[in-house]
């Protein structure tokens, strides 16, 4: 299972054996996921994030943030392909957090680093991340407000998508012109066989984010920016 994984993405051993750790955590009764079965968690967590790699940005990003991290995917699986890059995994909810820390620690990740908080609340990564990752976390333009403040000029976000309906996409444009990201860019992507409607939307950062982004935590969901209609 995992070898094919290894093989697709051009991954040594030790990239394998540290995944391979990463399932068996996920494996957990305890672990925050409803997928635990490895033969199903290697394509549902692992071969979906690590999709990510075909993004020329994701390849050669120097800093990467996952925001929502959850049971640290894609970030996990990202740090494990990208031995090179730092990794910061964002989790609003403490157990998650505490069990990114330990799978982390588990799999003998030296360039993963944990942040507690809210991504609205990360001040320390403003401005400073090459890519910002978010897998299964909020509609895109919500993703666009936790995210636009934290890219560096010429940065990419990564949103993880299944299908995506009219609205939502009418919103995350309206929401990056808002913030300056461009226009979202779909890449189709088939992580693994049987994998239905799956996207990557690409925003990059194209002009500075205006003055009061992020509003303070929880506005960007209770409040989202939305396209006008006419």
């Amino acid at each position: 299972m995992l070898e094919r994984l290894a093989e697709r993405y051009g991954l040594g051993p030790e990239a394998i054996r540290a995944l391979g750790v990463l399932l068996e955590r996920l494996a957990d009764a305890a672990a925050p996921t409803t997928v635990h079965a490895p033969a199903r968690a290697v394509d549902v967590h692992l071969a979906d994030s690590l999709v990510g790699m075909e993004v020329e940005e994701v390849r050669r990003a120097a800093r990467i943030a996952d925001l929502g991290a959850g049971a640290g995917l894609p970030g996990l699986a990202l740090a494990v392909a990208l031995p090179g890059a730092e990794v910061v995994l964002v989790e609003s909810a403490r157990r998650k957090a505490d069990f990114i820390r330990d799978t982390a620690a588990a799999m003998g990740l030296g360039n993963v680093a944990v942040e507690w908080t809210r991504a609205e609340a990360w001040e320390a990564g403003s401005g400073k991340c090459d890519v910002v990752v978010a897998r299964a976390l909020a509609a895109l333009g919500v993703l666009c407000e936790y995210a636009a403040p934290l890219l560096a000029p010429g940065g990419v976000l990564v949103c993880w998508k299944g299908a995506v309906g009219d609205g939502e996409a009418a919103d995350g444009r309206a929401a990056a012109e808002t913030l300056g990201l461009s226009d979202p860019e779909v890449r189709p992507v088939v992580p693994f066989v049987g994998a239905e409607r799956r996207s990557l939307w690409l925003f990059r950062k194209v002009s500075a984010t205006p003055p009061g982004f992020p509003r303070r935590p929880g506005m960007a969901t209770k409040r989202p920016l939305r396209a006008t209609t006419s």
